[in-house]
């Protein structure tokens, strides 16, 4: 079956939400103090690396929904950014990821092709404009670096790290059949008939 490019963005935004769900399942399993606890990564904690996924997120998606309403770029940048660690309770990381992605996906359902390459300003210190399809290709590999430092730093706790790499053949559908019940998603809504 022949897609769209469109259609692969859309399920780059579902496979982003559903490995954020699992990766939450596990990561809830920790303490508190077990979130904030120092570990070997590029920033010092799996809560610190989850909040920085969040607000990359939301500096992304609002600059992606802004250039798609036809509003100006956000004035300030930083907006997002005022807090390292705007969630620091677990339910409201969780909350808040989830939200987002759900914006992320109801962007990529408008795509078409023939508008990804509609250019986005972000409303950096020096303007940045990309096209629809490099910032979105940009945010997912983005998603997948940090979500794969969270991974890694599950090693090292009681916790195992789930598998992560169970979103796009067909014959692995029973390995995500739950996560996608949690989700209120199924096979047809992300891949069609």
């Amino acid at each position: 079956m022949n897609q769209p490019l469109s259609h692969h963005l859309l399920t780059m935004a579902y496979q982003n939400a559903w490995a954020n769900h699992r990766l939450a399942k596990a990561w809830r399993q920790l303490s508190a103090q077990e979130l904030i606890a120092a570990r070997v990564s590029f920033f010092p904690s799996i809560c610190a690396t989850l909040n920085h996924i969040l607000t990359c997120d939301w500096f992304y998606v609002d600059a992606l929904e802004r250039e798609m309403r036809g509003d100006d770029p956000h004035p300030e940048c930083r907006v997002f950014f005022k807090e390292d660690e705007p969630c620091l309770i677990a339910s409201d990381l969780v909350r808040e990821q989830a939200h987002v992605d759900r914006r992320l996906i109801a962007y990529c359902e408008q795509l078409r092709d023939a508008s990804l390459g509609k250019i986005v300003t972000i409303a950096r210190d020096t303007p940045q404009h990309d096209s629809r399809l490099r910032l979105l290709s940009h945010l997912f590999e983005h998603q997948l670096h940090h979500r794969g430092q969270v991974h890694a730093m599950l090693s090292g706790t009681s916790v195992k790290p789930p598998q992560l790499d169970e979103f796009f053949c067909a014959g692995e559908s029973h390995l995500r059949a739950e996560d996608f019940a949690e989700l209120g998603w199924t096979e047809a809504l992300i891949w069609g008939a």
